[in-house]
């Protein structure tokens, strides 16, 4: 990979591969952290509409300029970034950097697309809250953390979709929506040839960022617990504690954990819940690492008679890592290496990769952190369990 800050602040990340696809990503650095509570969700919002119409396109022509060549376009929103992305073949590359900086730099705010889009958003926040496999995730992290941020869902909540106003979409873009503050992450057959092309698409000049604010959570002292009951056929667990932001080099040590405890069927929590016991269909394990928050989880599915089982083998697998033998150390280590690289393969999913350790302040990572990874010994593993799984906090959505 290779890194180049262009004259306007604009950090380009490159990496050259032989493949008919190029895939180019345009990530935003600001997402549901950024906002005051009276406008949560704009980040998210302002993803929806850079889709919408800018000065040269309307939304349809937008997603046509893309899709009729058989290419991808798309967008999300988590905590930390807002991506833009487009997978086209090479010879096209040119075109999705003009739709890409186009939306960018060019989005209009009309007050009647903003009205539409509203109605949209509060349908999905409406489907998120429907969906207890997904709103599991919005009770553990508001339960989990009492200031930070993140305990906010991304999408905000229906009051302030409601109450945002045309001018908050324009001052947060205006803000933030920056070169200085913008990582183009680009993966296909190309070369520093294209830094001309980008510079020549992406003019827009740089500006002040605003200052970040620190946060400072208070330390979890006991265990955290939050049930609700719905009607419903079926019930759902999220159990997990706090863990350390990706920076920290005790990262690689929770990426390990969460190998052995959920990779997938050969894993040591799919073994015990389903393969032997037969508790429950999907279940699986999340390590969610920010630039100043984390969190490792287990989630299973299950009826509510076998909660209760199910979460002291949970807490069992836990107090086990502290004897992980040689051999489970080892698989957990292989496995992570090879879906690092394989997943990679996907030139999207590499641009991904590069934009996130670029974010994290870590752009070498995208070369070493398989080496990283072997590093990991079992007296790393017993540490780790020793200092951070000591308070436990858990969901629970129950058939009423």
């Amino acid at each position: 990979m290779k890194r180049f800050v262009l004259k306007n602040g604009l950090t380009l990340l490159l990496k050259q591969r032989p493949t008919n696809s190029v895939a180019v990503e345009v990530t935003v650095k600001v997402g549901s952290n950024y906002e005051p509570l009276r406008i949560s969700g704009v980040s998210h919002f302002i993803e929806h509409m850079l889709f919408e119409s800018t000065k040269k396109r309307t939304a349809q022509q937008i997603a046509n300029e893309i899709e009729k060549i058989g290419g991808e376009i798309n967008a999300f929103t988590n905590n930390e970034k807002t991506s833009y992305y487009i997978v086209v073949l090479h010879k096209h590359l040119e075109r999705a950097l003009d739709v890409l900086s186009d939306i960018i730099q060019n989005p209009l705010f009309d007050e009647k697309v903003i009205e539409k889009e509203r109605k949209v958003i509060l349908d999905e926040i409406s489907i998120t809250t429907d969906d207890p496999k997904v709103y599991q995730w919005i009770l553990f992290q508001k339960l989990l953390y009492k200031k930070h941020p993140c305990r906010h869902p991304v999408y905000g909540t229906k009051k302030s979709v409601l109450g945002l106003k045309k001018k908050d979409f324009l001052d947060f873009y205006y803000k933030y929506y920056v070169p200085n503050n913008i990582i183009i992450s680009i993966v296909g057959n190309v070369d520093e040839r294209i830094l001309k092309m980008v510079e020549n698409f992406f003019t827009f000049p740089s500006r002040v960022l605003p200052e970040a604010k620190p946060f400072v959570e208070p330390k979890q002292t006991k265990p955290l617990k939050l049930v609700e009951k719905r009607k419903i056929m079926h019930s759902y667990l999220v159990f997990g504690y706090r863990a350390v932001p990706r920076g920290h080099p005790d990262s690689f040590v929770f990426d390990v954990i969460r190998s052995v405890l959920g990779r997938g069927q050969s894993s040591k929590l799919f073994n015990e819940i389903r393969t032997k016991r037969g508790l429950a269909y999907s279940l699986g394990v999340y390590y969610d690492a920010g630039s100043d928050y984390g969190w490792l989880a287990v989630y299973v599915g299950m009826d509510k008679k076998n909660i209760q089982t199910v979460k002291d083998i949970i807490l069992k697998e836990f107090r086990h890592l502290r004897r992980l033998s040689a051999a489970d150390l080892k698989d957990a280590i292989t496995f992570i290496e090879g879906d690092y690289i394989l997943s990679n393969e996907n030139n999207y999913n590499l641009a991904d990769v590069m934009s996130v350790w670029e974010l994290t302040g870590l752009p070498s990572m995208v070369e070493d952190y398989v080496k990283n990874i072997k590093k990991i010994k079992k007296k790393d593993i017993k540490r780790v369990v020793n200092n951070y799984f000591k308070n436990p906090a858990y969901v629970i959505i129950k058939q009423a």
